[in-house]
């Protein structure tokens, strides 16, 4: 029985006959690579690594989506150094993407760089910026000579043996570092291949980024777990032409195949009519659907879209999970419909899941506990375990939590080692907001993302679906709603790209119609609303809004703004100004920092 990822790749590379597990599906060609040679590269690349650095240094991965990616990561782990999976920076966007890059190897404490001889040569331009990188140990494994496998030596690691870093998806300045081992990791693909009920004969279809949890550990490890063949495309690929994805499901006979909600969404948006003769989706058993709020009318519209091409509503399999549990923590049960809730609006925000007696909100089951885990909803404040129906933080524990962040031993003891009121843990605090309905897992929003404005829990997902509705220029799934406080109070921020083929550059319209319609549907006013360029939302590489990312941006002034709107009080009267969101934002972001009242402060004074 495997133990390590080594054994696991090890096991299937020995396994006749070798047949193909990775189809690379590339803009003019296809890269496959079978499990044996697979094992093969893995071993050549993990001899040169061992006469280069020794076990437990942490070797960053810096490849784009593709075979030469995976070769690295699995020659990375087959040495017994600790892979750091990253995206190589943007030469587009340096000024974003560098110093993500820098604060991860700093706080990674990296030695070692795996990469290709084409980003190698392309490092210089880096190093002008980044010094600090010439001293690393740059290796372009497409360049490493054949014939080496056989030096390899395999290193003495285990269960507990840390497999690689999977950095979160946070602020640039302020990268964590979650700790996976390789009995986590082993312990997880069990669990997903027990909640897919994957076999032999499944056929995978993956878009997803490898450099996070979700397209690395679900897209690529899950099919060696079971030894299944998997298609894997560029998210570019699939972010500039959706119909790519879906046209991989029909030509494979795709199975198991998913991704966020926004990725459904796409796809209905951006696949027109005409263009869906020719799909056959009736292979999908499992689309799974996670890593961000599902929304009801998204699945519906799914289905509906391409309901007559075969996909059936009993696949969606929604499901939730962090990078802190692995991957998967809860999961429906397979070939069963998604189950939906309705609540009741005003008792949500106050704490509760009740029955609608006002407006309510749908909201989508994501599953039951997996086996060998378990899970408990608790409030933040006291750690008491709450009773179903009420909202809380989530807690999981259980073998696939992972060890705690690197280096930061005050956090990973808050984080990983909570205990509840009556004693009960260790657990893992998520960070997430949600209830339990009959063992049902319920996923309400993330805490830190909660805005609070008088004393209501407002949901930003809930008051972004409402904008992006409110008018066609307004880019569908590019919007996002964040909390700022001023002088002890917390005001609604709205930020939204805006879709330059459907804008006549009339404003008045486009702001009457968010503020109208979150007045209508939430009874809230925001207090700004900026409108930005399409295409400058701060977003995850797999596509995910960044919330707090674009909260920072916005009160260092460095969104690409259009037009910015705010409402400012003057003698008991609200004024609306273009020059008032400039104030507001100082007054804003200044007083946390100096220790001023708002009051005190004057906007135009340097």
């Amino acid at each position: 029985m495997s133990v390590t990822l080594i054994d696991l790749l090890d096991e299937r590379s020995r396994r006749p006959p070798d047949p193909r597990l990775y189809t690379f599906l590339e803009d003019d060609a296809e890269v496959t690579l079978t499990r044996g040679a697979l094992a093969s590269s893995a071993h050549r690349i993990a001899a040169a690594l061992q006469s280069l650095a020794a076990g437990g240094e942490r070797a960053v991965l810096l490849y784009p989506p593709g075979a030469d990616y995976l070769r690295g990561f699995f020659g990375c782990v087959c040495s017994g150094l600790v892979a750091v999976p990253a995206y190589p920076p943007d030469p587009s966007r340096l000024e974003r993407t560098l110093p993500r890059l820098r604060a991860l190897i700093a706080d990674s404490g990296a030695t070692v760089v795996l990469t290709t001889s084409f980003i190698r040569s392309m490092a210089e331009l880096l190093f002008t910026d980044a010094p600090e990188l010439r001293a690393l140990k740059w290796v372009a494994t497409d360049a490493l000579e054949e014939g080496d496998a056989a030096e390899w030596k395999r290193p003495d690691v285990t269960a507990d043996t840390l497999a690689f870093l999977q950095y979160t998806s946070g602020s640039t300045g302020t990268p964590r570092g979650v700790m996976l081992s390789h009995g986590n990791l082993l312990h997880n693909l069990g669990a997903i291949r027990r909640a897919f009920q994957t076999r032999d004969d499944s056929v995978g279809v993956i878009w997803l980024p490898p450099y996070h949890d979700m397209g690395l550990i679900g897209g690529v490890l899950v099919p060696l777990a079971q030894g299944f063949h998997t298609a894997l495309m560029s998210p570019l690929t699939f972010l500039k032409r959706p119909r790519a994805w879906l046209e991989a499901l029909t030509r494979f006979g795709g199975t198991i195949s998913g991704g966020p909600n926004f990725a459904f969404d796409l796809c209905v948006r951006r696949i027109p009519l005409a263009q869906r003769e020719g799909l056959d989706l009736g292979r999908w058993e499992v689309a799974f659907c996670g890593a961000e709020p599902i929304r009801p009318d998204t699945l519906e519209r799914f289905t509906e879209a391409f309901g007559p091409h075969g996909f059936r509503r009993e696949a969606f399999y929604p499901c939730y999970g962090l990078a802190e549990g692995t991957l998967i923590v809860s999961g429906g049960a397979k070939e069963a419909a998604p189950v939906l809730r309705d609540v009741d609006t005003a008792a949500l925000e106050a704490g509760s899941a009740r029955a609608p007696i006002g407006a309510a909100r749908t909201l989508v089951g994501s599953g039951a506990t997996l086996p060998d885990q378990s899970l408990c909803i608790v409030a933040p404040d006291t750690r008491r375990e709450l009773p179903p129906d009420e909202v809380g933080e989530v807690w999981v524990k259980g073998p696939s939590v992972a060890k705690g962040y690197w280096r930061r031993e005050d956090e990973s003891a808050r984080v990983f080692q909570a205990r509840t009121a009556q004693g009960d843990g260790p657990y893992l605090r998520t960070g997430d907001l949600g209830f339990l309905d009959d063992g049902e897992l319920y996923v309400t929003g993330r805490e830190k993302d909660l805005i609070i404005v008088r004393g209501r829990n407002l949901y930003p997902q809930d008051l972004e679906s409402v904008v992006e509705e409110s008018h066609p220029a307004l880019r569908p799934g590019c919007g996002v709603a964040f909390g700022v406080e001023v002088d002890g109070e917390e005001h609604l921020v709205v930020v939204q790209e805006v879709d330059a083929r459907k804008w006549d550059g009339e404003v008045a319209p486009v702001m009457g119609a968010i503020r109208g319609r979150l007045a209508t549907v939430h009874e809230v006013r925001p207090r700004a609303v900026v409108l930005i360029e399409p295409g400058s939302l701060p977003k995850t590489s797999s596509g995910k809004v960044q919330r707090r990312a674009t909260r920072e941006a916005f009160l260092a002034g460095a969104l690409r703004e259009l037009h910015a709107w705010c409402t400012t009080t003057m003698n008991g009267a609200d004024v609306h100004t273009e020059r008032s969101a400039r104030e507001f934002r100082v007054l804003a972001s200044v007083p946390a920092r100096l220790g001023a009242r708002v009051e005190d402060l004057d906007a135009q004074t340097p």
